[in-house]
């Protein structure tokens, strides 16, 4: 049955894929957010953060978003930590309130006790908040097919997913953002959320301050279920 899902939902992204190559206008934004620390002397540390951004509007009908995730910290040379999380989604419109999303997500942190976690699934999304001039807020609730890998072991377990993505702007220079997801499996479930507020500075280049949480309710032994991350990031739009 697992085998037959993972089959389905990734058909159904490569009809995404087919049905976007076949359209002629489009409209790409890209979002590159950087911060970084550097000490030297008696400590020499590094801490890097990134995060890239591309929305690609094929159609009226169809759009497409892409993001790169990363943070690196190292002290002395050695490295503390380091993680990796990409997502690649298309979203389909029925009507200017619903669409269907398919979405697939990779994830490498190397110090979770896991090699990787990856997952693809398929969502029915509604807008809401559509009288709201300053507000959005979309909703997504799907099923899909999350892959775990250790060191030991690999699993395969069927994912609930629902997700929130709410944006607010506060003023015409700034927004406060709240995104939440819970992807629910046999083995364990797994929570996200970031917190930020983005003001701008000039006409594309903002200061964004956030905090990102995840928490997995089984995880390797050794490790935390709770990682949590505050960073203040430059961000360019172009």
């Amino acid at each position: 049955m697992r085998n037959v899902l993972a089959y389905s939902l990734s058909s159904l992204l490569a009809i995404f894929s087919l049905n976007a190559s076949a359209q002629e206008e489009s409209s790409v934004a890209t979002q590159l957010e950087l911060g970084a620390i550097f000490t030297s002397g008696n400590t020499e540390n590094e801490n890097i953060k990134y995060k890239v951004t591309v929305d690609w509007d094929q159609s009226e009908a169809w759009n497409y978003q892409f993001t790169s995730d990363g943070f690196r910290s190292s002290q002395d040379g050695t490295s503390n930590a380091q993680r990796l999380y990409h997502t690649g989604s298309g979203n389909y419109t029925i009507n200017p309130n619903s669409y269907i999303q398919g979405r697939i997500a990779y994830e490498n942190d190397k110090f979770s006790g896991f090699e990787s976690q990856s997952d693809i699934t398929v969502s029915y999304g509604r807008n809401m908040l559509q009288s709201r001039t300053n507000m959005t807020l979309g909703l997504t609730a799907g099923l899909g097919v999350r892959r775990s890998e250790t060191e030991f072991d690999t699993e395969n377990v069927a994912i609930a997913r629902l997700a929130a993505n709410y944006n607010w702007n506060v003023s015409e220079s700034a927004i406060f953002i709240q995104d939440f997801s819970i992807e629910s499996g046999s083995d364990s479930s797994i929570y996200r959320s970031e917190t930020g507020i983005q003001t701008d500075i000039l006409e594309n280049l903002s200061l964004k301050f956030s905090v990102k949480v995840k928490h997995q309710t089984d995880v390797p032994i050794n490790r935390e279920k709770t990682d949590t991350e505050t960073a203040i990031t430059l961000v360019l739009n172009f």
